[in-house]
């Protein structure tokens, strides 16, 4: 079937084409406190500092760029708990696209406003009671509009896989890799310029402690489901992994790995204290894992992911307290 055709990394490296100028290169960040506490190397690929706050941009651009004239007349609709929201609803502002967000009633208000004040209409749902991919088809279904939902789009991967092609293009092959996993359109991006530009790298995706569906699901060799997971991780609250991203994290990713949401939570203070850094929980995870691996990373070039800086002040005071 024609929508099972995996991403590649030329798609990756087309994706790079057509951002270029419009995404941010965002810099690549070291801490010799890090260094010196893990006894290796580490560079941090800084998505926070992305435009609207997050890799999802990269994908959202990625994915409108390519729309014909009809689809770009008739809009877009996609679902999202924050950031796939911000990113869709910036690039249908960029390229003149309307846009329509599905987006959870408990998504964090500074999320919301980000993604109204782009000028997309906002659609509130219950995610612990209603379906977001049903509403999301329905309105494609009703208005004619095109869904792009946020991880399992061949186009939305390729853009994604950019934050790491770049990494690679900047610091050069590493030893580990580390990517926060939700629904795996990062960690397959990512996946696919690891093993395209610094091939013997260990990757690893890192998900949060209380919702390890990809982590089940590279176990049993299927597409585990699982109910949404409680956790400050709300970057991370999905229940499955995609029919395009599983099959490539499963022939490209070593393993999946945990984080607690307490680790989270220190790992945040860290990027704080030490490298004057907001980040949200979701963007600590690739941190998390690694800290807890560090017998593992003496003497290794490692290279982590920052998924994104996107948390509402009062929520990020609370969780830093």
């Amino acid at each position: 079937m024609s929508e099972l055709k995996l991403p590649t990394f030329a798609d990756v490296v087309a994706a790079s084409e057509r951002i270029a100028g419009v995404a941010h290169a965002t810099p690549v960040k070291t801490s010799r406190t890090l260094n010196e506490a893990l006894g290796a190397e580490v560079f941090f690929k800084c998505e926070n500092m992305q435009r609207m706050g997050a890799f999802k941009f990269r994908g959202g651009y990625n994915a409108l760029a390519r729309f014909t004239p009809e689809q770009r007349k008739a809009g877009v609709v996609a679902f999202s708990s924050g950031n796939h929201a911000q990113a869709i609803a910036l690039s249908a502002r960029l390229l003149g696209v309307p846009a329509t967000i599905v987006m959870p009633h408990d998504a964090p208000a500074a999320k919301i406003a980000a993604t109204k004040g782009y000028g997309a209409q906002v659609v509130i749902y219950d995610r612990y009671q209603e379906d977001r991919e049903q509403i999301g088809r329905d309105l494609a279904a009703k208005h004619g509009l095109t869904l792009i939902p946020p991880y399992d789009h061949a186009d939305v991967i390729a853009g994604q896989g950019t934050a790491a092609k770049e990494l690679f293009e900047e610091v050069g092959a590493l030893d580990f890799v580390f990517a926060p996993l939700g629904g795996g359109g990062l960690l397959s991006g990512t996946a696919l310029a690891t093993r395209a530009l610094s091939p013997a790298a260990r990757l690893y995706g890192v998900e949060p402690e209380a919702g390890n569906d990809g982590q089940q699901s590279l176990r049993s060799g299927s597409i585990v489901h699982i109910d949404t997971p409680k956790t400050i991780a709300d970057g991370a609250q999905t229940q499955h992994l995609g029919n395009l991203t599983f099959p490539i994290i499963k022939r490209d990713v070593d393993d999946i790995l945990t984080a607690s949401d307490e680790q989270l939570r220190a790992e945040m203070r860290f990027f704080a204290e030490r490298m004057k850094m907001v980040v949200e929980p979701t963007g600590c995870l690739g941190l998390a894992a690694a800290r807890a691996m560090k017998a593992q990373l003496q003497g290794k070039r490692v290279g982590i992911i920052i998924s994104g800086g996107n948390v509402d002040i009062p929520r990020y005071t609370e969780l830093l307290a």
